[in-house]
C-alpha cells in the first residue's frame, strides 16, 4: 500500500529557524502558494492520481481560495495545525487551541469534515503522548504523525515496523498511518519526503519502493519549487538539506507515482482490515 500525502505549507514554513518561526515573521516574504499548487494540481492531473492533503489552518486563513480549490477538485483535507509548531514545545493546552483553531478554519473554508491529521516535523514524542488523546477529543479519526525512530524533531523508537496500526493510550485509540523508514548504516531515514526524497537518486528511491510493502509519503509545494529564494540565516547544513534535488524533484515524483500505485488516505482506510492490524499500546 503506498500512500500519497502532501503537507500543504509555504516555502519559508521551516522548523527550528527563528527568522520564520512565527506568523510575525511570516508576513516579510513572498507568497509562492499559488504557482506551487497549480503545479501540484497539474501533477495529479496529468498521472489521474488522488491525494490527501494535510494543510495548515493558517493557510487556509491567508489563502482560502487556494483551500478551496482542493476541495473543489475533489481532494480530501486534514489538519497540519494551525502555526505550525513542533508539538513538544507546546503544552497541552497550547496544541489543542492550535490544532482546533486549524480544525474549524479548514472545515470553515472547505465545507469538509476534518478526520486526519499530522504534526509538524512528526513531533510527538515518548514525552507527549498527551497529543494523541487531545486528538481523539477534536474528532481526529487517522493520525499519520508516528515516526517510528529516533530523530531531531522527536519520534517513537518503541512503535516497531512501521504500518497501518491503532493506537491505544489512556483509555482512546486512534487509527495510525506512520512515515515509513529505511535503514542506511543503521540510521533510520524517510526517503518518501523531505529532503532525502530531493536528495536520493531516483533509482534508489525506486528499488527501495519496490522491496516496501507499504508507503507513506510526505510532499511539501516547496520540495517541487527550484525558484524559490534561500533564506539567508540558515546555517550550511540547513540549506543544503532545505534546498538540494529541488530541481529534479518534479520529474522524480512523476517517475514515483508513474512506476507505483498510490492511493489517498479515505481509498487506503477502506483497504486496510482495521480489526486484524498490530495494536500498539502506549
Amino acid at each position: 500500500m503506498n500512500i500519497l500525502t502532501f503537507d500543504i505549507e509555504e516555502w519559508f514554513h521551516l522548523l527550528d529557524n527563528d527568522s520564520t518561526k512565527t506568523e510575525n515573521e511570516w508576513g516579510k516574504f513572498e507568497v509562492r502558494i499559488h504557482e506551487n499548487m497549480d503545479r501540484i494540481f497539474s501533477i495529479l492531473e496529468d498521472k489521474n492520481v488522488s491525494a490527501s492533503f494535510f494543510v495548515m489552518g493558517w493557510m487556509a486563513e491567508k489563502f482560502p481560495e487556494v483551500i478551496r480549490e482542493i476541495g473543489d477538485r475533489g481532494y480530501e483535507i486534514g489538519s497540519h495545525t494551525h502555526l505550525h509548531q513542533l508539538v513538544f514545545d507546546q503544552s497541552p493546552q497550547e496544541f489543542k487551541s492550535d490544532v482546533e483553531r486549524s480544525i474549524k478554519t479548514l472545515e470553515d473554508v472547505s465545507g469538509q469534515k476534518v478526520k486526519f491529521f499530522r504534526a509538524p516535523g512528526f513531533s510527538i514524542t515518548e514525552n507527549n503522548l498527551w497529543a494523541f488523546e487531545i486528538l481523539h477529543e477534536l474528532g481526529i479519526e487517522i493520525d499519520c504523525s508516528v515516526f517510528p525512530a529516533g530523530r531531531a524533531h522527536g519520534g517513537l523508537k518503541s512503535y516497531g515496523t512501521a504500518e497501518p496500526s491503532v493506537l491505544k493510550y489512556n483509555g482512546i485509540q486512534l487509527k495510525e498511518l506512520p512515515i515509513n523508514t529505511h535503514s542506511i548504516f543503521g540510521k533510520q531515514v524517510i526517503y518518501s519526503g523531505g529532503g532525502y526524497f530531493r536528495l536520493l537518486p531516483y533509482s534508489l528511491i525506486k528499488r527501495w519502493s519496490q522491496n516496501d510493502p507499504y508507503i507513506m509519503s510526505y510532499i511539501h509545494p516547496r520540495d517541487l519549487d527550484p525558484g524559490q529564494p534561500m533564506i539567508g540565516e540558515l546555517s550550511f547544513p540547513r540549506k543544503f538539506k532545505s534546498y538540494v534535488g529541488l530541481k529534479k524533484a518534479e520529474n522524480k515524483l512523476k517517475n514515483w507515482i508513474t512506476d507505483f500505485e498510490f492511493v489517498d488516505i479515505k481509498t487506503a482506510d477502506s483497504m486496510i482490515n482495521w480489526d486484524n492490524v498490530k495494536k500498539i499500546n502506549l
